[in-house]
């Protein structure tokens, strides 16, 4: 940091004109700035700038200097507005993780509505049930169901969904005798409160992961709990009974300001949620 403080007053001087103009403009004692150009020159064992009490001139020396002093300057310059650019205008890689329930229902026509037109902006989705390690697998934000109690990250509960017992569209079901499709999640003794009566179920199937799920459901194979996001909106499922509801939490490893790409896509998905409600 020093060597970069030098080449930084370095240029101010040489711009200045004079040790007493740079040192006016950047608020400091004049022989402040001097010892300043003293050090520099002693570390580099060369005169960078001859000076007499009206006048200074570079040296050759001085004058290639300048020149890096100035490049230095400008790539700084650079990367202070380029950051600063990204809080105006979201680009750049923004990497999600969310369950196979929200994924394709709810985050990927959240996120494309959402930043259609910044052309800069790159998805890496990552659809999984696990609570991946945001650090571990730079992950800018997770959208997962249920609350991580033991989470270092930040959380925000940004919406709700239920759980839905479904059976296919047209399908024949006496709940007393059909077949179970279980998720991973699920025991293998399971009861459902529907209308006022408790169901007992034994699993016959069992899968790990919801895709699969839906799938034996759609092929007839029994009833198993899908969520409400792909429930409502899949022809061939039809919803016996909704069920328990579960909070959906955004969570982020950011500990200061949000990147505006991470804050626009977590906003986004919280208003799909909220229209998903009042449309089902």
């Amino acid at each position: 940091m020093n060597k970069l403080r030098h080449m930084s007053l370095f240029m101010s001087i040489v711009e200045a004109g004079s040790i007493t103009a740079a040192a006016d403009k950047l608020n400091l004692s004049k022989s402040v700035l001097s010892q300043h150009l003293k050090k520099l020159e002693a570390e580099l064992a060369i005169t960078l700038l001859k000076r007499t009490t009206r006048r200074q001139s570079l040296t050759p020396a001085g004058e290639r200097f300048y020149q890096h002093c100035h490049q230095m300057h400008n790539v700084a310059e650079q990367a202070w507005n380029e950051v600063f650019e990204l809080q105006h205008e979201p680009m750049g890689l923004i990497t999600i993780t969310a369950p196979h329930g929200l994924m394709n229902s709810i985050v990927v026509p959240a996120i494309t509505d959402a930043f259609r037109p910044y052309t800069q902006v790159k998805f890496n989705l990552i659809c999984d049930d696990a609570h991946l390690d945001l650090m571990q697998h730079n992950i800018d934000l997770a959208i997962r169901v249920g609350e991580s109690p033991d989470s270092n990250y930040r959380q925000t509960a940004i919406g709700t969904l239920h759980d839905c017992l479904c059976q296919k569209r047209a399908m024949e079901v006496d709940l007393h005798k059909v077949s179970y499709i279980a998720n991973h999640w699920q025991a293998n003794n399971i009861s459902h409160h529907i209308n006022g009566q408790t169901y007992q179920f034994d699993v016959k199937h069992r899968t790990n992961t919801l895709m699969q799920t839906v799938a034996l459901i759609e092929a007839g194979c029994g009833i198993g709990l899908i969520p409400d996001t792909l429930a409502y909106h899949n022809s061939q499922m039809q919803v016996i009974a909704r069920l328990a509801q579960s909070t959906i939490y955004a969570l982020h490893p950011y500990s200061a300001a949000i990147p505006l790409a991470v804050s626009m896509a977590r906003h986004a998905i919280e208003l799909k949620l909220a229209n998903k409600q009042r449309t089902e």
